[in-house]
């Protein structure tokens, strides 16, 4: 479990298909300080497993669910990336209950500079318009949002200046994919819903 708030803006190092699968190699110095095999970091939003820990960076396998559900795939030698280390039960919840689970992939559609701020808008998948609602929380490549306004195949927020500063958000351009979790508390109020429904 994560609260999608970015720790380390990492770096993709390598890149290895094998098969229909991934091996990425990630510079990440901060996340890795008390990473070990096994350990779960969030990647852009999806969690994933370390394998190995070296000199400041760790390796990852993502299969090819993991790439058909989330925009991994098209990340390249150099690609900056969102990393996340695991919530800890004695933490603050700084963001949002987040999974590290995506629901679907999204596309910035505009970005409208503030003075200080952007306001960006994304492409929102047709399936997952019923969870999001204006002021609701939103996770984009594992960042923890406030949506300003929800509509029926898009969502709007405002990113502040560390938003920007710190994470893949403040220099990705028009058309980037980006990886899309709902918040988990309403997919569990629709399913108890709808299971009262059929009792």
């Amino acid at each position: 479990m994560f609260t999608g708030i970015v720790e380390e803006l990492g770096e993709i190092e390598a890149i290895a298909p094998e098969g229909d699968s991934i091996t990425f190699t990630i510079r990440g110095p901060l996340v890795t300080q008390d990473a070990v095999h096994g350990a779960s970091i969030a990647v852009n939003g999806v969690c994933l497993t370390v394998v190995d820990v070296k000199d400041g960076a760790f390796t990852a396998d993502a299969i090819k669910e993991t790439l058909d559900k989330s925009s991994l795939g098209v990340l390249e030698v150099g690609s900056k990336v969102n990393l996340e280390r695991p919530v800890r039960l004695s933490d603050r919840l700084g963001g949002h209950l987040v999974q590290g689970h995506v629901d679907g992939v999204g596309r910035i559609l505009s970005r409208e500079p503030g003075d200080r701020w952007d306001v960006v808008t994304f492409s929102l998948p047709k399936d997952l318009t019923r969870y999001l609602v204006d002021k609701g929380s939103i996770t984009v490549d594992g960042i923890s949002l406030t949506v300003v306004e929800a509509g029926s195949d898009r969502f709007s927020v405002a990113l502040i200046p560390t938003t920007l500063a710190l994470t893949t958000l403040g220099h990705k351009d028009i058309g980037a994919p980006v990886n899309l979790e709902v918040d988990v508390i309403a997919k569990y109020v629709e399913r108890l819903q709808s299971a009262g429904l059929r009792s």
